[in-house]
């Protein structure tokens, strides 16, 4: 079984990208094939066997690879993978599209139906700032782009999903069943901490639909204390609008981040998420999650043993769960255990296998 793996594009680093090493310590001879590759935003994967498309070539393709949309479809096309037996795929949105032989077995690891092309399609044009013209233009391109998605899932031959959340939206936008398997979270960082809990935490990549304003409006209110970690284009806005009760910290080590997790009255997650790394990692420092009741969410936190939700997303729901939060009524050690089912071992282990149990299904079918 000659095996390859395909990822989006490596510009970013964020779950899907953990999901690809976790797939590259696996099988380290596979290479990996992606639109391109920066090197300077992503040091984890300089040793790694990757091979770009003709993208990684254009002018400005790190730092403006969205002016290139357009090219994604045909440069996705273009990788050749016909030496492989076994394609897996971690797509977002191109990924899945590769062309493969007749004969080869294609498995998509499915992080989300590309979003701004199905779920979230008119916020994800209203958010842009860009251009009156090109901002009129830009559904033009976005119908024939679905057209090609959809047509690209055709080519996959088994779907695993991240979540229920997101086997969901595979049915419905691609008409395809799929398998479940979370993705890996680095349980092993984080510790249990006996420090007095003197603050809420929220933070990640500080962007508009994760609706970390409703947090800090929250707090602005009741004068709770909060910690932001995370950088991101809403960084600015956040700081702008909060009160001094709110302390931005940015991006910070791994060290740090597990500190400020396990010192943490609980975790505060705003928004709706397709799996949602963060509960899990608060979760595994023994820390209780405060959740909006949408999304992956609703599969990590068990209400009552690791964390508990709101059912409306503002900020006055957030403010009167938090003013009446109580960290007693949670025992850190049952919530760290029940974030041990979410851990790297556990993910390599369950991936492999499934791997192993389509290629044999396959062959049994050809």
């Amino acid at each position: 079984m000659k095996i390859a793996l395909v990822h989006d594009y490596l510009s970013q680093n964020g779950g899907a990208e953990k999901v690809l090493q976790a797939f590259q310590s696996i099988w380290p001879q596979a290479p990996t094939y992606t639109l391109f590759f920066d090197s300077q935003k992503l040091p984890q994967f300089k040793n790694a066997p990757i091979r770009t498309s003709f993208m990684q070539r254009l002018p400005l393709i790190r730092s403006r690879y969205q002016w290139y949309l357009p090219l994604m479809p045909t440069a996705t096309e273009s990788l050749d993978l016909s030496e492989f037996d076994v394609v897996l795929s971690s797509a977002s949105a191109f990924a899945k599209g590769v062309i493969t032989r007749e004969d080869a077995l294609h498995i998509c690891y499915c992080h989300t139906p590309t979003r701004y092309l199905w779920s979230d399609t008119h916020s994800y044009v209203q958010e842009l700032s860009m251009p009156r013209v090109v901002k009129s233009l830009l559904p033009i391109l976005l119908s024939r782009l679905r057209v090609w998605d959809r047509q690209a899932a055709d080519r996959v031959d088994y779907f695993i999903g991240n979540s229920e959340t997101v086997r969901r939206r595979i049915r419905k936008y691609y008409g395809r069943d799929s398998r479940l398997l979370a993705p890996p979270v680095a349980t092993e960082r984080f510790t249990i901490s006996d420090q007095p809990k003197n603050y809420f935490l929220t933070g990640g990549r500080l962007v508009a639909y994760k609706r970390y304003d409703l947090v800090v409006e929250a707090c602005n209110q009741t004068g709770l204390p909060l910690i932001i970690f995370g950088t991101g284009p809403q960084a600015k806005y956040l700081r702008q609008i909060a009160k001094s009760n709110i302390q931005f910290v940015g991006a910070v080590s791994d060290q740090q981040q597990a500190e400020l997790y396990a010192q943490a009255k609980a975790f505060i997650h705003p928004q709706v998420e397709d799996f949602g790394i963060t509960p899990v990692e608060s979760m595994a420092a023994g820390r209780p999650v405060i959740a909006y009741r949408a999304g992956g969410a609703t599969e990590t936190v068990i209400e009552g043993l690791s964390g508990e939700f709101f059912d409306e997303q503002s900020w006055e729901e957030i403010a009167d769960r938090l003013i009446r939060f109580n960290e007693s009524n949670y025992q850190p050690a049952l919530i760290r255990a029940h974030a041990e089912h979410y851990s790297l071992p556990v993910f390599k282990e369950r991936i492999k296998d499934l791997v192993e149990e389509l290629w044999q299904q396959h062959g049994q079918s050809q």
